[in-house]
């Protein structure tokens, strides 16, 4: 996926570009053969446009990056995990609205 906002990473830069991020992240595990995660790309690349400077929105491909997927316990595919000061905030199961993300990234 490859959008102005919208950047995928890979285990090698995963720690650098969401767990020291200055800003909140909202990270979609992903996989091609995934429909609902086609789906939900452009809410995804729309969300990260939007609040470009102030929320970060990256992708990994759990295909590509199965470790990073068991880290996290990925089950299925689209999960997006909204990261804060390095830790895990709030996630998602499945495709879902513009509103229920921006929820996860105002989670305490």
């Amino acid at each position: 996926m490859t959008t102005a906002h919208l950047q995928s990473v890979d285990e090698a830069r995963f720690e650098s570009e969401v767990l020291r991020s200055p800003v909140p992240v909202l990270v979609d595990f992903t996989a091609p053969w995934c429909a609902p995660c086609r789906a939900l790309e452009p809410v995804l690349a729309r969300l990260a446009t939007e609040r470009a400077g102030r929320l970060k929105v990256c992708t990994v491909d759990g295909s590509l990056a199965p470790d990073l997927a068991a880290r996290f316990g990925i089950r299925g595919y689209p999960t997006v995990i909204a990261f804060a000061d390095g830790r895990e905030r709030a996630r998602s199961l499945g495709l879902t609205t513009r509103e229920r993300l921006l929820r996860l990234v105002d989670a305490e």
